[in-house]
């Protein structure tokens, strides 16, 4: 894996952090986005005090010119890339009829424009390298729809179709894409939408490792949609 680039957008915390110690750890070189200059300082700091090298840049899921340039510093810092994870997301909730445009439009900018843009801007260095692995960091929401969920279900139900087509169209190029539909993740944003008993969900580095075991899949398989639950929910 020494040779080999991963690059995780929101890779500052949560889930993003977890993703991008797991492809450390495993031998990739690593670079990752957050949505402000000091939200990637800070990340940088903390890696860095791990003894885990990454590359770091700002760069906004909702903007094509950002998701451009995060490419093309991919390109010019480390020459290639093999490993693309789409895991920039953010979630609002509210029943239809009291979700503002802008909040809709803000949360399907970032959750699925963001990951459009990436595939987009990437696929042809991916090319160039001989191939490479794209895994979108979705959600069970993409499949469950829940009500105060309309921006987000729409959000995660479009990623999917995006996911499942832009495989279609890049398999027979070396490029395989999967999904990663997680369950409740015990993350700050959880906690910030009421949940206190964290013990049940399932942790950040679960869907790390899942990344990690879906991008080392023999080249000739691609397992395109991975759902990931906690095992032992509490019972309804």
């Amino acid at each position: 894996m020494a040779d080999r680039v991963a690059l995780v957008t929101g890779g500052t915390r949560g889930i993003g952090a977890a993703i991008v110690r797991q492809l450390a750890a495993d031998g990739f070189r690593v670079a990752f986005s957050g949505q402000t200059k000091e939200t990637v300082d800070r990340a940088l700091e903390t890696l860095r005090s791990e003894g885990v090298e990454a590359h770091g840049r700002a760069a906004d899921a909702r903007l094509e010119e950002d998701q451009k340039a995060l490419v093309d510093f991919v390109d010019q810092e480390l020459g290639r890339l093999d490993v693309l994870v789409n895991n920039a997301g953010i979630g609002a909730f509210d029943r239809v009829d009291r979700l503002s445009p802008e909040t809709f439009r803000e949360t399907v900018e970032t959750n699925l424009f963001g990951p459009y843009y990436a595939i987009h801007y990437a696929a042809p260095l991916m090319k160039r390298g001989g191939g490479g692995f794209i895994v979108n960091i979705g959600s069970l929401a993409g499949i469950n729809a829940f009500a105060g969920g309309a921006a987000y279900n729409a959000s995660k139900f479009g990623l999917l179709g995006l996911s499942d087509a832009s495989m279609l169209d890049l398999r027979h190029e070396g490029i395989r894409i999967a999904i990663v539909m997680p369950g409740s993740v015990a993350t700050d944003f959880s906690h910030s939408h009421g949940n206190r008993n964290f013990s049940w969900m399932l942790s950040p580095e679960d869907v790390g490792r899942a990344v990690a075991d879906l991008v080392r899949y023999p080249d000739r398989a691609i397992p395109s949609r991975l759902e990931l639950r906690p095992s032992k929910p509490p019972k309804k």
